[in-house]
């Protein structure tokens, strides 16, 4: 009897978290903003879609996704093999059996290292640029 108890209790509680929730003009708990309603879908991309990347500021990274679309990734700590690197590898967290990443997604960048064999940056999906950002780029952080 005990184990049917906890796990009708681990459903409830399972199920609760799915739960929406009112913020009753309260703030959003992550960010502190004042709630400004519902969030925009999250901008997605397939990892095989990367055509190029350039690296932004020390803690930027930019992508290439398909024709158009350009997403900037925020790296902890930096990525600073990536000037060099002629070639990198996007890993999401999810692992290798998703290969699809979102914004605010988190992901490793792979390259070949410079004192080591490869150095890894820890990355979060920031944003999808829009066409005016992209074009406001300096010309060597464009990919």
């Amino acid at each position: 009897m005990r184990p049917l108890a906890v796990s009708a209790v681990v459903s409830a509680l399972a199920l609760a978290a799915c739960a929406p929730t009112d913020t009753g003009g309260q703030t959003e708990p992550v960010t502190g903003r004042a709630y400004s309603g519902p969030a925009q879908p999250r901008q997605c991309f397939s990892v095989q879609q990367v055509s190029n990347y350039t690296r932004g500021n020390s803690d930027q990274v930019f992508l290439r996704v398909g024709r158009s679309d350009v997403y900037e990734l925020s790296a902890t700590g930096g990525c600073p093999d990536i000037d060099f690197a002629q070639q990198m590898a996007l890993i999401p967290d999810a692992g290798m059996a998703g290969s699809r990443i979102c914004t605010n997604d988190w992901a490793r960048v792979v390259v070949p290292g410079s004192s080591s064999r490869v150095t890894t940056c820890r990355v979060r999906v920031s944003r999808q640029l829009t066409e005016a950002e992209v074009a406001a780029l300096p010309s060597r952080q464009r990919p």
